[in-house]
């Protein structure tokens, strides 16, 4: 293996341990959340610093590999893709705390009003969409690309029907502010799972698909 290789795949390694870090954290704040559970809500901020962390090294080793090698062609797009989606990661990881911060500080929300509003809906389609673009990064498989695009418009609808479903079942004003604030957190988690599929064509195919799966 060349030396640059040998680079390119450690920095392939660190962004895939990121990456689990942030799934870990996704899946934890979605169990705080719809079980108000304190414990998993406090690991949740207490490891967001070790997400931050992953986004200040990937952002210097690619800095610093841009720097040495001098990256052409596919080897370019692939660390400038790296570097944006660890971008994105650190976002979802920063979205997870915002969201764990809440569970420590307010009082539990009756289930049948998050069923209303498809928090669990939410939560599956964003963790699905984050964890079938890291399968297609590390595969180097972008057949499923559209299909996990696309994924964000289901979100897109729910966020917005779930407007009309608050008036409707508003009995508290500041927790219906709050949640209308965590239905836009899980929106731009959909938002930046669908950013990293796209970083991941750029680096396979050299293409740009942003906007082009959505009306």
């Amino acid at each position: 293996m060349k030396h640059t290789e040998k680079e390119l795949q450690q920095l392939k390694d660190s962004l895939i341990q990121m990456w689990h870090l942030v799934l870990s954290q996704l899946e934890k704040t979605e169990q705080a959340f719809l079980e108000h559970t304190p414990e998993l809500a406090r690991e949740v901020i207490h490891k967001e610093k070790r997400v931050d962390a992953f986004e200040l090294k990937m952002d210097a080793d690619v800095e610093n590999f841009i720097a040495l090698y001098a990256p052409v062609a596919i080897d370019l797009r692939l660390v400038l893709s790296i570097m944006k989606i660890s971008s994105s990661l650190e976002r979802i990881g920063d979205f997870c705390e915002s969201i764990s911060e809440y569970v420590l500080k307010n009082t539990l929300i009756e289930d049948d009003l998050l069923d209303k509003l498809k928090f669990n809906s939410l939560f599956s389609e964003s963790f699905g969409m984050l964890s079938d673009c890291l399968k297609c990064f590390e595969n180097e498989d972008i057949s499923i690309a559209g299909k996990v695009i696309l994924q964000d418009d289901l979100i897109d609808e729910i966020y917005r029907n779930s407007f009309e479903l608050l008036k409707q079942n508003v009995t508290d004003l500041s927790n219906s502010l709050a949640l209308v604030i965590f239905l836009r957190k899980l929106e731009r988690i959909g938002d930046h799972c669908s950013n990293i599929m796209e970083e991941i064509v750029f680096y396979m195919d050299a293409k740009v698909l942003k906007h082009k799966y959505h009306n």
